[in-house]
């Protein structure tokens, strides 16, 4: 009948099946990087540890890709000394398991215009209470002891005769693994709202979002962008080079860790590093011969291109994907934004990017072996950014790149050929 409106759809039947839907995408979230980590770490070597403890790695290294914390712990007897310690985070399994989160958060949301707060609170909240008992179970599941191989010489011949067998391994803090993991999921959820064009909003945001989505969406797709560009590069590598099994275990448990912080190289930062001992990460050569020496070494693009000219290609990088990711901002943003408006907004977005990429891409590493002041065994992996440095040349290349951005876009809005007047009738 004409003037009746159609009757509402309750909303209880995706209330009922929304737990359904968060289990499913919970679960297969933790299933991919559970996945990522095993094969990084299998063709790193860690598939022949003794007494089963590779499912324990695994677990430990998803425990630091989302935050939390692993301690090292060392033993070597009354006779000895020992000490560890281990900060890094394998952004590969980081990365694929905010993909496949992000994206199972957004799938029951998408095709609607508003949610309430409430709403997308509940979501949240799902997966979050899915999410506690998954890094609980993980927090318990790595932790493991090894014997360290000390080799042939000297500290083996003492750790037989005063039976000092060194051991090494690793335990998590329970309390901060939770608490750092949930953060990271509300980091993973909200980043994934900010980036999607066509997830919803309380109404009383949607005005906000012209000023932070097309931002958001761009700097994601940038930190993509140089991840494709690395794994093209692993590829090459492999064809031309060999070492596939270390290659491999790069691409899988840490190529966003080089890519990203090449990203804050190409702009003009500095970091600080040092590889020192019979260990280290497996990364390009060059870098590995700018890192290794006896004392904190500065690494830029200057002192990598001392060694390989073809880093300055990394300074070409970031001057064309800069302008594209402000390019790619402009054309979602309205119409009617200024080219200021633009810079701005890229400027903010990129120095957060790249403090972002300097929080998480640092590391640090050091194992240290003493018996009776007689023979040592050390190794040390550091590396830090000099961090308002190298955010502050982010927020100026994001006022170039958006600039230029928001030019190219309104050239390409208005440049093209004009339409023929009709004529009067």
């Amino acid at each position: 009948m004409a003037g009746v409106n159609p009757p509402t759809v309750p909303a209880w039947p995706a209330a009922r099946h929304g737990w359904a839907q968060a289990v499913g995408a919970v679960l297969t979230g933790l299933a991919v990087m559970v996945l990522v980590a095993a094969l990084g770490l299998w063709a790193a070597g860690a598939g022949s540890l003794p007494d089963g403890a590779f499912p324990r790695v695994v677990a430990a290294a998803v425990v630091t890709a989302v935050g939390g914390s692993v301690r090292l712990t060392g033993d070597a007897g009354a006779l000895a000394r020992s000490q560890a310690t281990l900060t890094v985070l394998p952004l590969s399994v980081t990365l694929a398991g905010a993909l496949v989160l992000g994206a199972g958060f957004l799938r029951p949301l998408r095709h609607r215009a508003v949610a309430s707060a409430g709403e997308l609170g509940g979501w949240a909240g799902r997966f979050a209470v899915l999410w506690l008992p998954v890094l609980v179970g993980l927090a318990f599941a790595a932790r493991r002891t090894f014997a360290v191989d000390v080799g042939s010489g000297t500290l083996s011949d003492l750790t037989d005769l005063f039976d000092a067998a060194p051991t090494a391994g690793f335990t998590t803090d329970v309390p901060s693994t939770v608490l750092f993991g949930l953060l990271w999921l509300a980091g993973v959820l909200l980043l994934a709202l900010l980036t999607s064009r066509g997830a919803p909003l309380p109404a009383r945001l949607l005005r906000r979002q012209e000023s932070v989505r097309p931002a958001a969406h761009a700097m994601v797709g940038l930190l993509l962008a140089y991840v494709v560009v690395g794994l093209v590069g692993a590829v090459i590598t492999v064809l031309t080079r060999g070492h596939a099994a270390t290659v491999t275990a790069l691409v899988l448990l840490g190529l966003p860790n080089l890519v990203w912080p090449a990203l804050t190289l190409g702009l003009g930062a500095t970091w600080n590093g040092r590889v020192e001992g019979p260990f280290g990460l497996p990364v390009p050569h060059v870098l590995d011969e700018v890192l290794r020496t006896p004392d904190v070494s500065t690494l830029d693009v200057r002192s990598l291109a001392a060694h390989d000219g073809r880093m300055w290609w990394l300074v070409v990088a970031a001057a064309v994907l800069l302008p594209a990711a402000g390019f790619r901002m402009a054309v979602r943003s309205p119409a009617r934004m200024r080219l200021w408006q633009h810079a701005v907004h890229l400027a903010v977005a990129l120095a957060a990017t790249v403090l972002m990429i300097c929080l998480t891409a640092r590391m640090s590493a050091h194992y240290g072996l003493s018996l009776l002041g007689i023979g040592e065994l050390t190794g040390e992996v550091l590396l830090r950014p000099r961090l308002w440095q190298a955010v502050g040349l982010g927020a100026l290349w994001g006022l170039v790149a958006g600039f230029l951005g928001g030019l190219l876009a309104r050239t390409l809005r208005h440049g093209g050929p004009a339409r023929p007047t009709p004529p009067p009738d």
